[in-house]
């Protein structure tokens, strides 16, 4: 499997097959996102502007077949930047991580593990931030359409140095699947400070 780290425009030739990755990744539980491939390029684009943004690709057999994005907080949608600016704290010093993106059947060997080393080394290379973060959708233990077989990643997250913030939180819209209209979801956010 090869590991390629883009940035910047860099990425534009990937975005169609980035998009193909977040329609079937977002599907699942927690995200239950129905979403459409023009909206996830859009999504994407944002990173192939933004000059100190990161994606760790990896491939097989010339496929995508995982992905994990980063990028400036201040480079994303202002209902990222609020909660931050909400508690007096800089939204230009936390590097902000976006997805992290595996198909089923390439999940537990580690590429998780190597999409948070090489956004962190990124971030700490530009010596511009003091944290990481990511958001995380919040569902009910008893959603509906929660797998029976269903684990948290807390403990994974746990594991490379973050922590929950649950004071830390947005609100973002999009139709799960099975629903008819767009809802509002809370998401909260995970941070992880950065070595000097």
């Amino acid at each position: 499997m090869q590991i390629r780290l883009l940035h910047g425009a860099a990425i534009a030739p990937y975005i169609d097959e980035l998009a193909r990755l977040r329609l079937t990744v977002f599907r699942e539980f927690p995200m239950l996102f129905d979403s459409t491939a023009e909206y996830e390029a859009e999504q994407i684009g944002i990173y192939a502007q933004s000059g100190r943004s990161l994606v760790v690709l990896a491939v097989e057999a010339g496929q995508v077949v995982g992905a994990a994005t980063g990028l400036p907080l201040v480079d994303v949608g202002a209902e990222f930047q609020q909660p931050f600016l909400a508690q007096g704290r800089d939204p230009a010093s936390v590097y902000f991580f976006g997805e992290s993106l595996v198909l089923p059947k390439y999940r537990g060997q580690g590429l998780g593990v190597r999409f948070f080393i090489e956004r962190e080394s990124y971030a700490h290379k530009l010596a511009e931030f003091d944290y990481c973060a990511f958001s995380t959708v919040e569902r009910p233990g008893g959603h509906p359409l929660r797998p029976a077989n269903y684990k948290p990643l807390h403990g994974f997250w746990r594991n490379r140095g973050f922590l929950h913030e649950p004071s830390l939180r947005t609100s973002c819209s999009w139709r799960d699947l099975r629903d008819s209209q767009q809802s509002a979801k809370i998401l909260s956010f995970w941070l992880k400070p950065l070595p000097a």
